[in-house]
Order: C-alpha cells, then structure tokens, then sequence
C-alpha cells in the first residue's frame, strides 16, 4: 500500500470537519414556524459556529413565515457567501469576552421580553458561546469577567470545572436564556464541543437547566486558586448568583437537538481512512488531560503497535477527540501556542523519531487556541528537522510554545475559521 501520510492525515481531518457543518445537518432538525397570525419565530444564538448555523436556518426557512433574531459568533467566523437577511449576526472576542459580545448579549437578552405561549424561539448554541455570550451578573463588570476567564483559561480547569464558573457569574447563560423566554417554547439547535456532550456545559448551557451550585463555583476557583474580585465571591458566597436548576417551571415543555458531536466526527473520520484501506480505531472522544501528557500516551500506543503490532496490528489509523489543557506557569508569559501544537510536541518527544508513525492534532474550529493556526502536522523526521535548525524541543515545549517548534518546519496546519466545533481532533498514522 503507497500512503502519503501528510496528504491522508489532512484529509481525515477535512472529512472530521465537513460532517460537523451546519448547512449538512441543521435544516433536517428544524422545527416548524408557528401557525400565521399564532406566533413569531425569534432565533438567539452564540459560538463559533453561530454564523453557519444562522445562515443554514435562514436558507432553510420558508420564505413566507416570519423570523427574526440575533446569533453572536466569533471575529471572522461568519462563512463567505454574505450574512443572512432576516437574522442579525454580530462579531465578538474570544475566549477572553470584550465589550462587542456583552452588547450584543445585552440585545440577545433585551429581545426575548414580551414574548408569549404562541411564539417559537429557536437557540443556536454552539462552542465558544460562553465567552461570546458575555452578560456578567448584577454587580459585576466586564472587567471582572475577563480577568476571571483569563485567570480559569491558564489554570489548568477543565472545561466542565470552567463553565461551572462561568454560568454562576452570568446573568444569561447555565439556563437563564431559556428562563427568559418564558412562556414561549424553546428549541435549542447544539453543535458539541465537550467531553460526553452534556448539553449544560456547551457554551455553559444558557438554555439548560444546572444542576452545579455556587457552592461548586466556589470549591473550583479555590482549587485553581482563582482570585474572584469581591462582588463575585460575595454572590457566590450567599447564593444570589445560584442559576435555574432541574425541574424549574420556566423551562418545562422546551427541546434540545444535538446535531453534531466529536463521536459523530471521528466516525466519519475512521470511515474515510477505512476507504482507503487502513484499518482505523476511535480511541475516546472524551479524552481531557494536561497536552503534554496527552500526547506522550497516545506516543506509547503508536509506539507499542509499530514495534509489536499490538494493539492493534500495523497499518492503522488511530483517533481521538475531547478537550485537553494546557496549564500555563503565572510566573512566565506562555509562548505561541495551544493544546494541539503542545500535545503533538509531547508526543513528538515521547517518539523520538519513532518510523512509521506520523500524526495530526488541530481544533476543528480551525484556531488553536489564540493563533492563525488550527494545529500541525508531526513526522518522524521532525525533531531531526528542528535540531538542525538549532530548535530545542524541550525548551520550546517547557515554555509553552510549541507553535514555534512546528511553525520553522512549515507544518503548521492553517485552514482558517472552519465555522463548526467539535473540539480537538487526533489522527496518528502507524506504517
């Protein structure tokens, strides 16, 4: 069998990517518009994704029945083709919120006033949304907010652990927007973004009821030893900033569709590999860890099935998705980075040039973290590749800057904003 590594590996992803696309698998999801002259159809929605979904709802909404709204999306995350009609979408920052996205959070959540049993709303929720969809509790300030998302993205915190945070500190998200349009029915549209697909963490969950508490957002800035300011200890403290748990009234009769996941994504990823013969093997889409560490395990697997053929027997595509972390030390400014680059410079140092075993790791909303760059592409020639540039390998990756290790080799994997997410994605290739 002839493989081109690089070639297969990118394809794989491309193929992980497309099968999350909003305009493939929104519209067969969509409920219908409400009787004419019974009701509106109003559509409120954040992440990532948040502008394909838009546009793949408009275009498949019949031009005769009324909708209107407001989906909030990431800068420069709204697909060519032009923005839709008759559905506003606004540009904010992420992951760390700005004062765009708490304006357009504070009109997301203004719109949903006077609504009645007769109107329909329709959430596009996707990742990314909590950051988006920044509107803080009473008494606290954007300010606030941003140093403690700043604070949880370094820390280490899963993103379960961060959302819990994040929904107790806002005054839209852990089930609050969904309380707001009552008695309207809601129906919530999700693309996934977290381990196990609980729809509460999403975007921290504004349409779904939490079951976490202050108490629980309190223990987890203690263990990460986050500093909240004052008005964001007190409010966790007495329990004013508890959220709508399980069972609440206001969210009775609403429903939730997921329409694409990491699981979902990986499948089609170990089909399209087995399409061209390679026996393939889905790992977890729920895998969470330090980066680093991450990638020097999934480096002991290739390792173990290259030398040994076990187990599983050689040649194979092994996969895996969830959502690592990377832990950055306060004390020094992280370099030029993110969790794909930092997992695939653990395993490339984990392999040591092992032949055979080539790999892939990048976020399938196409950014890494903050940078241009979804992730790259890793050979058993690149650590004799960077060595002879005078790269250290060790250094780079103790100092958080694994793009600048893979960025000198030109396997940095740029495809640019892919307008879906379903979070890491891990292809390693055994010849």
């Amino acid at each position: 069998m002839t493989l081109d590594p690089r070639a297969l590996l990118r394809q794989l992803y491309d193929v992980a990517v497309a099968s999350a696309l909003p305009g493939r698998v929104l519209a067969a999801h969509l409920p219908p518009p409400p009787e004419p002259g019974r009701g509106r159809t109003l559509v409120l929605g954040a992440g990532k994704a948040g502008g394909a979904m838009a546009q793949a709802l408009e275009a498949a909404w019949p031009a005769e029945a009324p909708l209107s709204g407001l989906v909030i999306t990431r800068y420069g995350h709204v697909p060519l083709g032009g923005r839709p009609r008759r559905l506003e979408v606004v540009e904010a920052a992420h992951p760390v919120p700005d004062a765009a996205g708490l304006a357009a959070s504070e009109r997301l959540l203004a719109l949903t006033r006077g609504l009645t049993a007769d109107d329909l709303v329709i959430c596009l929720i996707s990742g990314g949304g909590s950051a988006l969809m920044s509107l803080p509790a009473p008494g606290l300030t954007l300010a606030d907010k941003q140093a403690v998302n700043r604070a949880l993205l370094a820390s280490g915190a899963t993103i379960g652990e961060m959302n819990c945070v994040r929904k107790h500190l806002s005054a839209i998200k852990g089930g609050r927007l969904a309380a707001a349009c009552a008695p309207a029915r809601v129906v919530t549209l999700m693309i996934s973004d977290v381990p196990g697909d609980d729809p509460a963490v999403i975007a921290s969950g504004p349409t779904v009821a939490d079951a976490t508490t202050c108490a629980d957002a309190l223990a987890i800035c203690h263990r990460y030893q986050i500093d909240l300011p004052a008005a964001a200890r007190a409010g966790l403290a007495s329990g004013a900033f508890e959220t709508p748990k399980p069972g609440d009234p206001r969210l009775a009769g609403h429903t939730l569709v997921m329409l694409s996941t990491p699981q979902m994504s990986l499948e089609a990823a170990a089909d399209a590999a087995r399409a061209q013969g390679l026996a393939a093997h889905v790992l977890s889409d729920e895998i969470e860890g330090e980066s680093r560490v991450v990638g020097g395990v999934h480096a002991a697997l290739a390792r173990a099935v290259a030398r040994r053929g076990e187990p599983f027997a050689r040649p194979c595509v092994i996969l895996s998705g969830g959502e690592t972390t990377v832990t950055v030390n306060p004390s020094r400014a992280p370099g030029r980075g993110g969790r794909a680059t930092e997992f695939l410079l653990g395993c490339a140092l984990a392999l040591q040039g092992e032949p055979g075993v080539h790999a892939l790791a990048a976020d399938t909303d196409g950014i890494d973290g903050v940078g241009p760059h979804a992730g790259a592409l890793l050979t058993p020639t690149s650590l004799a590749r960077a060595r002879a540039l005078g790269l250290n390998a060790q250094a780079l990756l103790d100092a958080h800057d694994s793009a600048s290790f893979f960025e000198p080799l030109g396997d940095l994997l740029v495809p640019g904003p892919t307008f879906t997410n379903v979070n890491d994605f891990r292809a390693l290739l055994i010849t």
